[in-house]
């Protein structure tokens, strides 16, 4: 870990970096199902994609965008405060499993774990969130 990195910041940047690539196995489904060029000159979307997981991953994906913006900021602010407590390292990681387990059960349809996964993932958010008002 880069010793300039808070725990918390650690786990933030590990979490944007999977975030960003959770698009990769999708896009290469559309382009083999649609080929390179019509998948590639495809500015709004449009080309299809017949896989049922291919079409979850896109949605897990979109989901794990929409939570970044909740996390991301909780975080910072976490950082710009200096509220780090082991708690809250601990709601980072658990965050980043919980999210990296979401995707991946989302992607696969099992829908009980799925919505545990994302029931933990608000939890850790909400962790950040009790710390930063004094609550916990």
């Amino acid at each position: 870990m880069n010793p300039a990195l808070t725990p918390e910041l650690y786990w933030l940047v590990l979490t944007t970096v999977m975030t960003g690539l959770f698009w990769v196995p999708y896009i290469l489904q559309r382009i083999l199902e649609n080929g390179a060029l019509p998948a590639l000159l495809d500015p709004q979307g449009l080309t299809h994609m017949n896989a049922p997981w291919a079409q979850r991953m896109m949605r897990a994906h979109q989901n794990a965008v929409e939570n970044m913006v909740i996390f991301a900021p909780l975080v910072l602010a976490l950082h710009a405060t200096g509220a780090s407590t082991a708690i809250t390292t601990t709601a980072c990681s658990v965050y980043f499993v919980a999210r990296a387990a979401h995707f991946v059960i989302y992607t696969l349809a099992i829908p009980l774990f799925r919505t545990v996964a994302f029931i933990t993932g608000f939890a850790a958010q909400m962790v950040l969130a009790l710390t930063l008002l004094g609550i916990i």
